[in-house]
């Protein structure tokens, strides 16, 4: 059961979320956030979760969650908002106007959402969880899905077919080199490779083994809460410093805010793997 301070700062956040426009009651939103602040990989004081609750996207997520459920209202505002942005966006990434409204008008499919075979109704929206603004999220999707037809082309087309075609898709990763993308995965990567032993350790334990904090802990001799607190200091640490190297490769403010809020390493071309198993002994952490 959520403590009084963080109940009381979710009943804020939904009177200037919009929600109630939507059709989003309290109840809903309040199960929403709290499932939102559980759904961390580091378990969180209540402070924390106060915290993160108080720099939530609300009205950006309430839009989403609105969308995703279907209302009319919802998409009517959402068109408005986000449809010249994302087909410019995507114009951007494709280099070319008949691809990039093609790549747009399937997102808003999978954005629109249908209804599965048991009658539940998916929509990508679904995972947005308003850490970020919904528009750098879209823009973010956006880059992902051209990435993955350009995978699947190169899979079932030749270079030299990509070139006579024309559309772009052969030229993609060498223009991505400069892109916030590729900067992202350098400034991970160099991050991951400059930690100690132990840091990795406890990485890869939790994010790539997927132990648990007792199984850890009784590895290091550390009880679980130690473990716990440990890796949200380390988590923040790697932010932290991951930031300072977006900033120094160029990146703006709210560019770099916006590749972090929505992070999944999974999607970048870094070898998280290989990095954090460079040292796997843990009878030296300890003197």
């Amino acid at each position: 059961m959520a403590g009084s301070s963080l109940s009381s700062a979710i009943a804020q956040r939904y009177a200037e979320s919009s929600g109630e426009a939507y059709g989003i009651t309290t109840e809903s939103f309040q199960q929403m956030v709290a499932s939102i602040v559980a759904g961390g990989a580091v378990e969180l004081s209540e402070a924390e979760q106060v915290a993160l609750v108080g720099n939530l996207r609300v009205a950006d997520l309430t839009l989403a969650r609105a969308c995703s459920a279907g209302n009319d209202f919802a998409w009517k505002a959402f068109l408005t908002r986000f449809r010249t942005p994302l087909y410019g966006a995507a114009y951007r990434i494709t280099k070319d106007e008949a691809t990039g409204r093609e790549l747009a008008d399937e997102l808003y499919a999978e954005l629109y959402g249908f209804n599965d075979r048991h009658g539940k109704r998916r929509s990508k929206l679904e995972y947005y969880t308003g850490r970020g603004s919904l528009e750098g999220w879209l823009r973010t999707v956006l880059s992902r899905q051209f990435v993955n037809r350009y995978r699947s082309r190169s899979r079932e087309v030749s270079l030299d077919e990509q070139l006579d075609a024309g559309v772009g898709f052969a030229a993609a990763p060498a223009a991505d080199e400069s892109g916030p993308d590729h900067r992202l995965g350098v400034a991970i990567a160099a991050t991951l490779a400059e930690l100690g032993a132990e840091e990795r350790f406890l990485l890869s334990s939790w994010y790539l083994d997927q132990r648990t904090l007792a199984e850890i802990g009784l590895q290091l001799s550390l009880h679980e809460s130690t473990i716990s607190r440990r890796l949200d200091q380390l988590r923040k640490k790697l932010r932290k410093r991951v930031r300072e190297r977006l900033r120094a490769a160029g990146l703006g403010l709210r560019e770099c805010d916006e590749l972090l809020a929505e992070l999944d390493v999974r999607d970048l071309n870094v070898n998280v793997a290989a990095t954090l198993k460079q040292e796997t002994r843990v009878e030296t952490f300890h003197k």
